[in-house]
């Protein structure tokens, strides 16, 4: 359905909510009417701001029925990843916020520690929420504190290898943590490759294998007609019993009490269990809760991959109402098959980001070729390494702040191999509403301190095209090359030939250096603008650095010998990143380094250009810093 109230009665009961206890208060008649409110304010607002639509539509009567229940003050609910939580916030306390949500200054579209006494545990990243209620259980133990820890996962955050350690752990361990599984259909069902094997174990036993002999040998009496109809039945309810026990063996085989699959829509029923769980089970309990992402708006119902995250749209159509233009996604995607189509020993992996990382396209052309690993970055690296190893030239596609996940395996499983993995991490930098849990901030230093990596930061939409085409055929080692979010962008001149460790001096100069990395040469270019309009007479040189590591020492020994100052700029933190590794090779030279880019902090959610005005790195902020040492005589 799509919501279609009058202003005057939209909000009746939602505007009765000012905090968790108001809910608890309310009657179970009230409570499904409360979802509903829920669900139009959710629309309301994403269909302005963007945001996380589908998953907090499906969650929505989970977080209505846990409120019922539990108070959020005292008894702790974490939820995994956090973007199933909108009504949550809304319910917690934060409804007259809710309009700020992903905006500067307003309200984190994830759970935060720092934004609500409400919210448990800060998250963001996949596959967490178990390990920390299990932690918040404990140390509530160890202060003698009487109260329930709630994991709230779903959303195929269960296919994350973190999620089986803290289940096994607290299996163990037999504390009273409550799991709330949420089976979307994005999750349990076709990922987790344990129930597979508990399934597997289960079709090859003597009971079950003589119970189904003597089922055919039944059938075998039968009229062919008949026969068949028979046999395809007893496979229907085969199946069927197969989808109940499997999750239920899995679970309690681990420690844990299993509860359901119950209708995650039915928020009387899940009060019910909800109450029965907390005051009558002791040690773990998992409570499998089934609903359907963007319950509530048909059009993301339809369309749930496409509304779990979006930008702007129109609430009666659900068009985007964002950019037109193709993204460093797409450009990666369809060069990725252009290079497939050359060599049958490309491969594509990702870790659950099929459409985000723009590899769609592949899955359907190349589906031999191409592997969704689910949330399991760790698992993926070391997968690409074992592709490598046997000669396959495997393009590994994962968001830089995903990327963070598996650096152990980066170093020890690819780089120390020199394996030819080639490393495409998407959403380099800064990409604003989502925070300072995606922003990509850190890549550029971790990955230039491990030996035998080749990093390199395109500045547009071609020298992605040719930094891809090369490293598809280099075999000494692996290669990182690293693009923005958002909308390509294009060169206005052609784009010279990919030379390892060679920078493209776009524009020769002496005095003043200005070297650009990545999405940042934009911004070192306008800084030079900026300064030839306020000293046409003075001769900057303009320099796309192109490779983070190996660095072009020849050009810097160049331009340390012909430059008094050199200006490095970045969307990488300073610390560790591109800037520090300049200043560090000059640092023996009488060139005087300047290094721009983000602060040793964590920043937050909030257009590009908002935050990089709040950090002071908007180009005139560059060359306003810079001015009274490149033009003392202009400075007031």
């Amino acid at each position: 359905m799509i919501f279609m109230t009058t202003k005057s009665d939209e909000y009746k009961l939602l505007d009765t909510i000012k905090k968790p206890a108001d809910v608890r208060n309310l009657r179970f008649s009230q409570l499904r009417d409360l979802a509903m409110e829920v669900r139009h304010r959710i629309i309301e607002v994403t269909s302005k701001n963007g945001g996380h639509v589908a998953p907090s539509l499906g969650a929505t009567d989970i977080a209505v029925a846990l409120l019922k229940v539990f108070d959020p003050l005292k008894d702790r609910i974490v939820w995994d990843v956090g973007h199933q939580s909108y009504a949550y916030k809304i319910l917690t306390g934060r409804n007259d916020r809710f309009d700020t949500l992903r905006q500067f200054g307003g309200i984190s579209g994830f759970n935060n520690i720092f934004e609500s006494k409400a919210d448990a545990f800060g998250v963001g990243h996949s596959s967490t929420s178990i390990s920390a209620a299990l932690g918040i259980r404990v140390a509530d133990e160890l202060m003698q504190r009487d109260n329930r820890a709630i994991a709230v996962i779903g959303d195929g955050a269960l296919t994350g290898g973190m999620s089986f350690e803290a289940i096994n752990h607290a299996g163990h361990l037999g504390k009273n943590i409550i799991v709330v599984l949420n089976d979307n259909a994005y999750s349990i069902s076709p990922n987790v490759g344990a129930l597979q094997n508990y399934m597997a174990s289960m079709l090859v036993s003597k009971s079950y294998n003589t119970l189904k002999e003597k089922i055919w040998d039944l059938s075998k009496n039968l009229p062919t007609k008949a026969r068949r109809t028979f046999i395809t039945g007893v496979q229907k309810i085969e199946e069927s019993m197969m989808n109940i026990l499997v999750p239920n063996i899995f679970f309690e085989d681990l420690g844990f009490k299993y509860v359901g699959p119950i209708d995650g829509h039915d928020i009387a029923r899940m009060v019910r269990i909800f109450n029965k769980v907390r005051h009558n089970v002791v040690g773990p309990v998992l409570i499998h809760v089934v609903t359907q992402k963007g319950k509530g708006y048909r059009i993301a119902e339809n369309d749930a991959r496409h509304f779990h995250g979006v930008g702007p749209f129109d609430e009666k159509t659900g068009h985007s109402l964002g950019h037109k233009g193709v993204s460093y996604s797409k450009v990666f995607g369809d060069t990725v098959c252009r290079l497939a189509e050359k060599n049958e020993r490309v491969v594509a992996i990702t870790a659950a980001m099929t459409d985000g990382t723009g590899l769609t396209e592949f899955a359907g052309r190349f589906p031999n070729r191409f592997f969704d690993v689910g949330i399991a970055e760790q698992h993926a690296v070391t997968f690409a390494a074992g592709l490598a190893v046997r000669g396959a030239k495997p393009f590994l596609a994962i968001y830089s702040t995903f990327m963070q996940r598996a650096l152990d395996q980066v170093i020890h499983d690819v780089a120390l191999q020199k394996l030819p993995v080639v490393f495409c991490l998407d959403r380099g930098g800064l990409v604003g509403d989502d925070g300072a849990t995606h922003h990509g901030a850190f890549d550029l230093s971790f990955m230039r301190l491990i030996p035998g990596l080749i990093v390199i930061a395109p500045r547009c939409s071609e020298e992605l095209v040719a930094a891809l085409e090369w490293a598809a055929g280099y075999t000494e080692g692996p290669v990182v090359i690293r693009y923005p979010r958002g909308l390509a962008l294009h060169s206005k001149t052609p784009i010279p030939p990919i030379v390892p460790g060679k920078s493209e001096v776009v524009r020769p100069g002496k005095g003043i250096a200005f070297i650009g990395a990545g999405k940042a040469f934009g911004d070192a270019e306008a800084v030079c603008d900026l300064l030839l309009a306020a000293a046409p007479d003075l001769d900057p040189c303009l320099v796309n650095a192109r490779f983070i590591k190996p660095l072009d020492t020849d050009l810097l020994e160049k331009l340390a010998q012909t430059c008094e100052h050199i200006v490095t700029i970045e969307d990488n933190a300073l610390p560790g990143g591109f800037g520090e590794s300049v200043s560090a090779y000059l640092a023996n030279t009488s060139a005087s380094v300047h290094c721009f880019g983000l602060p040793d902090e964590f920043v937050p959610h909030g257009t590009i250009d908002e935050l990089k005005g709040m950090l002071g790195i908007l180009p005139a902020d560059i060359f306003s810093k810079l001015q009274p040492m490149l033009l003392p005589d202009t400075t007031p």
